[in-house]
């Protein structure tokens, strides 16, 4: 029983590594930033689910979508009016830009909210569902389907919408985009301010799985970086896949080997991944009809 408690409890933790990594991979993918600001941003969504919370009382479900809307409209401005200026730059003024990004957000978050742990702590968050043996929290299992919603949400608006087959198309080959219309500024500052949204979603999932603060910035965005390297750039399921692949073994190891050891064995599985398939668990080229 414990190994299925073990396998359970991975699950549950994958889907929001999944979620978190899903749109650092579609930047990843579709622009060429590496955004190291990934995690900061998601922490933003953290603190306003939090002070929604705190000061009116707002479920932290029901404020999703508020979540999504504000870091949507903040990674737009931030690619539209920052970034792309530097787009087209060696990938290494990229990462000093966004490393430069996140050291920001991370003082500008420990000057107003503290570095004290904070956490939401609604009526249900004590609840759970007993089989036997076997334990799984109520709100846990809502995240887990949240973040399974989410992705399949993004797959569709990838493969139904204009917009997303614009994005695909841009990913695999910019001029042949710019030559049916597309303007590359515009969506990859549409991606971008997706990949954000999303990740203002997972920073209010992320008030109800555990405590948080600005310090842990660095370790989502270490996870979304693993979590992409195993799925494959810019693939909503290679990204769910590699969040359940992650989530399962740092549960697994934490079990077996203790928790100083899952950080190596996470890094360990990514290398072997970039030695046997560099592509990623699901990685492949994108093909998108465009069409106006």
């Amino acid at each position: 029983m414990i190994v299925l408690q073990i396998l359970i409890n991975g699950l549950l933790l994958g889907a929001f590594y999944a979620l978190i990594g899903i749109g650092f991979s579609l930047v990843w993918g579709v622009t060429n930033i590496i955004n190291l600001a990934h995690g900061a941003i998601a922490l933003l969504g953290a603190y306003l689910t939090f002070f929604m919370f705190q000061q009116w009382h707002v479920d932290p479900f029901l404020t999703i979508p508020v979540s999504f809307t504000v870091m949507f409209i903040v990674g737009y401005m931030l690619q539209r009016y920052l970034m792309n200026l530097v787009v087209k730059a060696q990938i290494f003024i990229l990462l000093i830009l966004t490393f430069g990004l996140e050291i920001f957000l991370v003082n500008f978050m420990t000057t107003f909210f503290s570095a004290d742990f904070r956490s939401v702590t609604p009526d249900y968050a004590g609840h759970s569902l007993i089989l036997g043996d076997i334990v799984i929290p109520y709100i846990r299992m809502a995240v887990f389907f949240i973040c399974v919603a989410a992705a399949a949400l993004m797959a569709l608006f990838l493969d139904k919408t204009w917009q997303g087959k614009a994005i695909r198309a841009t990913s695999l080959d910019i001029e042949a985009a710019m030559m049916t219309g597309i303007s590359p500024a515009k969506i990859y500052a549409l991606t971008f301010a997706i990949g954000s949204g999303v990740a203002g979603v997972a920073g209010t999932l992320l008030t109800l799985t555990q405590a948080f603060s600005p310090n842990i910035a660095g370790g989502l965005t270490l996870r979304a970086f693993i979590v992409s390297i195993l799925g494959g750039l810019g693939r909503v399921e290679g990204a769910l896949l590699g969040g359940l692949v992650l989530g399962v073994l740092e549960t697994f190891s934490s079990y077996i080997v203790g928790e100083s050891y899952k950080n190596a064995i996470a890094f360990g599985l990514m290398v072997l991944v970039l030695i046997v398939k560099p592509s990623g668990l699901m990685g492949r080229k994108y093909y998108a009809e465009v069409k106006h």
